[in-house]
């Protein structure tokens, strides 16, 4: 069984997800943002098998490398953002320096692609490709649980005006891919609280 923990970093407190297997004391890390020291504490006693990223702006990656040095795990991005994690200006850092400065990480070490299934602790997590907020968004989807990272949230959508953003695209992202999903599907998203599938069907007044 898989626990699934959220823990809201930085100061766009930013969600990144801990899918834990206990009985093998294994995790998968989705998003570690900035500020992560309460993840870095988490993950001391666990494996981890792999970051996965649902996109690379600065908020979702402040905390990458750190954990990265210290479990020697795998970060997997979408190639259409391959150069983002090194480069401020890509990534986003550098449009509000106030919260931080400049960010940037070593490269991903694995490409995501869409319709690509991953194995990780012993389930799979398929890669739906749903650009819009970004050219690279990713979703992930573990059994009845979604990642949606920066594509969809409770009640709302993620922005478009950020370089690469597509308002056709994210809602192509999102009617197109996402809402054809399982009603109950669980929405873990970037930002706020979590919703289902058929919840945003019935009342996100944005799509």
């Amino acid at each position: 069984m898989l626990n699934i923990e959220c823990f809201t970093l930085g100061p766009l407190a930013t969600n990144a997800y801990l899918i834990v297997r206990e009985d093998l004391g294994k995790a998968v890390l989705i998003d570690p943002g900035m500020h992560p020291e309460p993840l870095v504490r988490r993950v001391q006693d666990l494996e981890l098998e792999a970051i996965l990223l649902t996109h690379a702006h600065f908020d979702h990656i402040g905390g990458v490398d750190e954990i990265r040095r210290l479990k020697r795990c795998p970060v997997y991005l979408h190639a259409a953002e391959a150069e983002w994690l090194t480069d401020p200006e890509r990534n986003g850092s550098m449009l509000w320096p106030e919260l931080g400065g400049p960010i940037k990480t070593n490269p991903a070490e694995r490409e995501l692609a869409d319709g690509q299934t991953l194995q990780l602790l012993g389930h799979e997590f398929r890669v739906f490709h749903t650009p819009g907020h970004s050219p690279g968004s990713v979703s992930f989807l573990c059994g009845e649980d979604l990642f949606s990272g920066d594509v969809l949230f409770r009640m709302s959508v993620g922005r478009t005006d950020l370089p690469g953003g597509s308002p056709r695209e994210l809602y192509e992202s999102i009617r197109g891919v996402l809402f054809r999903l399982a009603p109950d599907v669980r929405v873990h998203p970037g930002h706020g609280p979590g919703t289902t599938i058929g919840f945003e069907m019935e009342n996100n007044p944005y799509v």
